[in-house]
């Protein structure tokens, strides 16, 4: 198990436990009063810390290494129905992007969203989740495929961002993630976003236009990293916690600001620390949302969706 930096008096609490349990066991010393007293001090511990958690802390939670990614969530959602679909038919299958059919239920899903790696081998393989332009290309191409035959689509946002590189941008990052935005707007199809982890900048926006928006509790959404804010603003990363706050990136934040649709809870610590549970939370969202979508038109779909985007936003004339 590992932990933050915020998470170690946990830490502390549960080693005392561990080693109390085996002075229980290894002598006549009935410890079962005291164990008792450092689990209750353990419960109060972790609901005092993860009840006030600043938006920098979220962020830390969204990043942790144990947390369920796409794959992860996929898998647990459709067992051995899930067919993985590669390529953009183009210049070649991006690894960082994954999609393909699968089923919860009854009920088929065409499921796109950012993987990233477990260890550094797999990290550079998955391109660290930074998606280049065939992976959103492969992502629209997909969606154009289930828009076909009448499948909803189910997008997992989990990115740092769309890949910077210089190869990216001869090969049109910017015109990629566009046209996914463009093309998602009118999809005839109902489409249904959940930002499981992180949701930066136009990485995340690429698979991000859905007709209902959904954030785990402990994710993030905005234009643009603390870190990279920081170090904009301050010319330093020194000031990420600052940045973090000032952004309003917490799932709280984007569903006051009536950014996102619903806020998917957590287990206490995050949803690493009960992956059942987290798996669980997300079907339900899912079939909830698609039964609440499933009897749109195609016409109505669309405008609905239109119409959500168009009321974000406060202006002027």
């Amino acid at each position: 198990m590992e932990y933050l930096e915020f998470e170690l008096p946990i830490k502390e609490l549960e080693e005392q436990l561990d080693k109390c349990a085996i002075i229980g066991k290894e002598s006549d010393v009935d410890v079962t009063e005291t164990c008792k007293q450092i689990e209750k001090k353990l419960a109060t511990t972790k609901k005092e810390i993860y009840k006030n958690l600043t938006a920098w802390q979220r962020v830390q939670l969204s990043r942790h290494p144990n947390r369920p990614y796409t794959l992860d969530h996929i898998n647990a959602l459709c067992g051995n129905t899930f067919l993985e679909l590669h390529g953009d038919r183009n210049v070649k299958d991006d690894k960082a992007m994954i999609g393909g059919l699968g089923k919860i239920g009854d009920q088929s899903y065409m499921f796109i969203g950012q993987q990233k790696g477990y260890n550094t081998k797999t990290r550079q393989y998955r391109n660290f989740g930074m998606s280049n332009p065939e992976g959103y290309r492969k992502a629209l191409r997909l969606m154009k495929s289930a828009e076909k035959f009448g499948i909803p689509v189910v997008t997992l946002i989990d990115t740092p961002g769309a890949y910077p590189g210089l190869e990216a941008e001869e090969r049109g990052q910017g015109e990629a993630i566009a046209r996914n935005i463009l093309e998602m707007a009118r999809l005839k199809v109902p489409i249904i976003t959940i930002i499981i982890g992180e949701g930066a900048s136009g990485g995340a926006l690429g698979i991000g236009v859905g007709d209902r928006v959904m954030m785990l509790e402990n994710t993030w959404y905005s234009v643009i990293s603390p870190e990279s804010c920081s170090s904009i603003l301050w010319r330093s990363w020194e000031y990420k916690e600052q940045a973090a706050e000032a952004l309003k990136l917490t799932a709280k934040d984007m569903k006051r600001m009536k950014l996102v649709d619903q806020i998917i809870k957590e287990p206490l610590g995050g949803a690493h620390t009960d992956r059942e549970k987290t798996f669980k939370s997300v079907s339900d969202a899912i079939c909830k949302s698609y039964d609440e979508l499933k009897n749109l038109s195609p016409k109505d779909l669309v405008k609905q969706r239109m119409d959500k985007y168009n009321d974000m936003g406060v202006y002027k004339d």
